[in-house]
């Protein structure tokens, strides 16, 4: 057995016993961290294997909570069957920025900034509907049940909020090693030449997009829950967009060990940052921006990215190793 599955090994049995021995504070951070570390999966899938660089995923974030819970509180729904409407409801907002934007090749910067708009004009609306509430937002009630998408301690949401990182990491792990995840490389290291080899590049983006934007949306089902409470604030808000895209960028974007790693790293220190600058606001905005200068300086592949190129480097002085020794005792051979 290799050293990877050994260390994969003991790290899920951490995780899953991390509720035995965590005060209610850590955990909740843990869960946190967990969503996020799904949430920036999800983005991986277009932003980090496509190169369609998103700073709008609050929109199928907040879709994905919305949903849900007007589904519950307005019709009786359970959340665990919300969540999947939400899902579709998020898939078909992504057709709907991915075809506007693919249709008319939006690439880059351009790209970007049309995501981000259009999370605020989602943003805007529910936050000026009647339906939704407006600024008020919508109180989930408190019926203990996990049916219903609540549990009586917070170990319930870490286990709920841990298997679905885990599913979600195994889907991007096969998207990674199949056709798809291949034309997606294929874009996303040069566009035009992937279309000249005969790579659909908007077939490709628009399954990307779709696929990101409704796994998102099970996250904002999942956080919607966790609080009992939703507002367009805190589903459809920047902030959101910043704490989904970060974890890949520190981790490493486009691979499938980034966005975990890096949410490991980012998560933790936005929240405690939160909790000891409490009076000060924005405080974890402001460790996020230190991070990315950081990142950008010494990292900008990334912490695995940085872990790859410092393997592939020890592979390669280890072969000329090999090689010299090789020469040697071929010399020696001919000398005797």
């Amino acid at each position: 057995m290799s050293k990877k599955w050994i260390l994969l090994g003991i790290l899920l049995v951490a995780l899953f016993t991390a509720p035995l021995y965590m005060s209610n504070y850590f955990l909740h951070i843990g869960i946190i961290t967990l969503m996020f570390a799904f949430s920036s999966q999800a983005w991986n899938i277009i932003s980090g294997y496509s190169g369609q660089f998103s700073f709008g995923h609050a929109a199928f974030f907040g879709v994905g909570a919305y949903t849900s819970t007007v589904l519950l509180v307005e019709y009786g729904v359970t959340p665990w069957v919300g969540m999947f409407l939400g899902s579709i409801v998020a898939a078909g907002v992504a057709f709907f920025i991915g075809y506007l934007t693919f249709r008319y090749n939006l690439r880059g910067a351009y790209f970007s900034l049309s995501t981000l708009a259009f999370a605020e004009i989602l943003r805007v609306t529910v936050k000026n509907t009647d339906f939704f509430r407006k600024t008020m937002g919508i109180m989930i009630p408190l019926d203990i049940n996990p049916v219903m998408y609540q549990f009586q301690t917070r170990a319930g949401y870490y286990y709920t909020i841990l298997i679905l990182t885990i599913i979600i990491t195994v889907i991007v792990y096969f998207i990674s090693k199949s056709r798809l995840g291949f034309n997606l490389v294929a874009i996303r290291e040069n566009e035009d030449a992937a279309q000249s080899l005969g790579v659909r590049t908007f077939k490709n983006k628009m399954i990307a997009i779709m696929l990101s934007g409704g796994l998102t949306a099970f996250a904002g089902t999942f956080y919607a829950q966790y609080l009992l409470f939703v507002k367009p604030e805190i589903t459809f808000g920047s902030e959101i967009s910043v704490s989904i895209l970060m974890p890949a960028i520190v981790g490493g974007v486009g691979t499938v060990a980034g966005p975990i790693i890096g949410s490991f790293i980012v998560t933790p220190l936005g929240e405690l940052t939160s909790s000891l600058f409490s009076n000060l606001a924005g405080t974890n905005l402001i460790a996020y921006g230190l991070i990315v200068v950081l990142i950008i300086i010494f990292m900008p592949e990334g912490v695995v990215g940085r872990y790859n190129d410092w393997r592939s480097k020890r592979q390669q002085r280890n072969g000329i190793s090999d090689e010299n020794s090789d020469d040697s005792l071929e010399n020696e051979r001919t000398v005797k």
